[in-house]
């Protein structure tokens, strides 16, 4: 597939299929996956070579989750951030455009359009209000934020397992596994990827 936006590419897996977006020459692509395999286009050979060729820089492999949206409120208070410079704010801005964002005092909630326009959340609980169940209630309050009626996808690091676990019992489903590959991270870079 095409690249989903200049100096950016993807690399996605679901059951069955794996789409490579990312303007490269299609027979050197089928050299990689000419044997019908789908997990060479996510090993790190692959994105390494990806990587020189596109001159971009992978991102981590990060699962993929998706959930319904909720009717009605939120079922916790939360106070909505216009701007900010909280690192989980930055970071989703580096990566979705139209980026909105609450606080609900030592944790943070970000909805944003991420790949393919499709509408993506993030969230971020202070080291000392961890393990109370507060990032599951945030995940879930989300599903209630998401515009249109349209589900909600998040993408979250297999080896963050306390997030995994938030997001599994705020309601989500494992559907996949992607990388992004960007331009190099620079201090104020702020290119999202639509």
């Amino acid at each position: 597939m095409p690249s989903p936006s200049p100096r950016r590419a993807a690399v996605t897996s679901f059951p069955g299929y794996v789409a490579v977006a990312a303007d490269v020459d299609r027979g050197w692509l089928d050299s990689w996956t000419g044997d019908g395999g789908l997990g060479a286009p996510l090993s790190p050979s692959f994105l390494c070579a990806l990587e020189e060729i596109l001159r971009l820089e992978a991102g981590s492999i990060d699962a993929v989750v998706l959930a319904p949206p909720l009717d009605g409120d939120p079922p916790m208070e939360l106070t909505p951030l216009d701007a900010g410079t909280h690192p989980r704010l930055v970071r989703a801005r580096r990566y979705r455009t139209g980026v909105r964002a609450w606080s609900c005092g030592p944790a943070i909630l970000v909805i944003g359009r991420g790949l393919a326009g499709r509408w993506e959340v993030a969230v971020e609980v202070d080291e000392p209000a961890r393990n109370r169940g507060l990032g599951r209630s945030l995940a879930r309050a989300a599903r209630h934020l998401v515009p249109d009626g349209r589900p909600l996808w998040a993408q979250v690091a297999p080896g963050n397992a306390a997030s995994l676990r938030a997001f599994l019992a705020a309601g989500y489903t494992p559907v996949g596994a992607e990388v992004l590959l960007l331009p190099r991270e620079f201090p104020g870079a702020v290119a999202a990827v639509p």
